[in-house]
């Protein structure tokens, strides 16, 4: 049986479901939630990064409670868009028969950011402005 949603359903995809997945779910459903219900899985989940978790909280949105979920779990139901952020995922993301609209916008992973620690962090912000943005102009 397939899973029809309310609003317009958008399915973020990386590898990991641990960065840039999880802050585009959450960005979009803090600023759009209104129009749209956003999701967001692996093609190998692993757990979320916990500099997400604090980068994420100092622009006011909590995804301590996150978890990194894979593609199987939306595999019956039917979405507006399927996104993938990242080549690798882009590569490897099954064929959603559900999925109205695929699109692609790869941004640079930061969990492979490397050097002093406020170097990282601020890599994980910079990141995160620039997936926000991105949503502000794709769906505002």
């Amino acid at each position: 049986m397939k899973t029809c949603f309310p609003k317009k359903s958008v399915l973020f995809v990386c590898i990991h479901n641990s960065v840039r997945s999880q802050m585009a779910e959450a960005i979009l459903n803090k600023l759009y939630g209104d129009r749209y219900m956003a999701f967001s899985a692996g093609t190998d989940p692993t757990q979320i990064d916990p500099l997400v978790v604090l980068v994420m909280i100092e622009i006011g949105i909590d995804v301590s409670n996150y978890r990194s979920k894979g593609l199987n779990i939306f595999k019956d139901s039917t979405l507006d868009y399927v996104i993938t952020l990242c080549d690798q995922a882009k590569e490897s993301c099954p064929y959603f028969p559900g999925g109205n609209l695929h699109l692609h916008r790869g941004f640079s992973d930061p969990s492979e950011f490397k050097g002093k620690s406020e170097d990282v962090i601020n890599g994980y912000r910079r990141i995160r402005d620039e997936i926000k943005n991105w949503i502000e102009k794709e769906f505002g």
